[in-house]
């Protein structure tokens, strides 16, 4: 569809007297008073721009199956996903496998586990797994995000499935193609890295298995989520290259391999925002940008 270049004269000019969105919080709205839902299209809005914070977790819902495209059954399907939701609470009680003193992300692990039917045996508990934990990582961000516990745990259950099956096989190729763009956008840091023996030690699994959970403070990092959430796992691997970007002068100063792991798997809190809306452009430059009409 071809740009309206009226719009665009008011994009411009909200974005020059500093009220950039306004005009993409109207699109939201107009997007979300459809019946039913054009869940295409509130994908591509979640991919062009962040998602204003009043209606995150709505258009989480959606993305993620939890609530159908048909707004008139959003109240029954909520009834039936709290009951459901109480239902897995009560019988992990009565298995005595949960009480009032289990920490809620180990509730939501262990709920998890009972409807995936994985759910090992109270007397055999084994050690935590990879996935667990980076399940666990995933449900501590999402609780920082999500008030309500309901909400939460259906968020991060559909989150952590839809994650895993749709981009499960994409997940081992992620290094390789942030090496790719770190190539094109910082050589010398490359090589660097490469020399030092750094590059392939870097906390790939935190970052891409965990999607950023643990490493970015929420408020940066749910805008990480909304791209992924709307179908780009891509993403991540932008939000990693400007990371290293970004630390560029202390990664170039440090030849330990295991210094350079631990300083980017603590990284300064402060500056993330920035940090990731560098990766976000970096995302659109390289990828494209997706167009949508409203």
């Amino acid at each position: 569809m071809a740009d309206d270049p009226q719009r665009n004269f008011r994009s411009a000019y909200y974005e020059k007297v500093g009220f950039r969105g306004v005009e993409e919080k109207k699109s939201l709205e107009i997007l979300l008073k459809d019946n039913p839902l054009d869940v295409e299209k509130l994908s591509t809005f979640s991919q062009r721009f962040p998602l204003p914070s009043m209606y995150r977790i709505h258009v989480w819902k959606i993305l993620l199956g939890i609530l159908p495209p048909h707004s008139d059954s959003h109240a029954l399907v909520g009834g039936y996903r709290r009951e459901q939701y109480e239902n897995i609470l009560e019988a992990l009680e009565a298995m005595r496998f949960i009480s009032s003193s289990t920490p809620t992300t180990e509730v939501y692990l262990r709920m998890f586990q009972l409807e995936s039917q994985v759910l090992p045996r109270r007397s055999e508990i084994p050690p935590m797994e990879e996935e667990d934990a980076d399940f666990l990582s995933i449900s501590q961000a999402m609780e920082e995000i999500v008030v309500n516990a309901m909400d939460c745990y259906w968020l991060i259950k559909c989150f952590f499935n839809q994650f895993n099956t749709k981009f499960g096989d994409s997940l081992p190729h992620l290094p390789k193609s942030l090496e790719h763009y770190l190539s094109q956008e910082e050589p010398r840091l490359l090589n660097h890295l490469k020399s030092t023996g750094a590059l392939a030690q870097l906390p790939y699994g935190p970052w891409f298995n965990r999607c950023f959970a643990g490493t970015l403070p929420e408020s940066s990092l749910q805008r990480v989520w909304d791209k992924v959430i709307s179908g780009s796992c891509k993403i991540l691997v932008f939000v990693g290259l400007e990371i290293l970007l970004n630390y560029k002068i202390i990664l170039m100063g440090t030849s330990r391999p295991e210094a350079v792991v631990k300083f980017l798997s603590n990284i300064p809190q402060e500056n993330t925002d920035a940090i990731v809306t560098k990766a976000i452009d970096l995302w659109h430059k390289y990828c494209g940008t997706p167009m949508h009409s409203v």
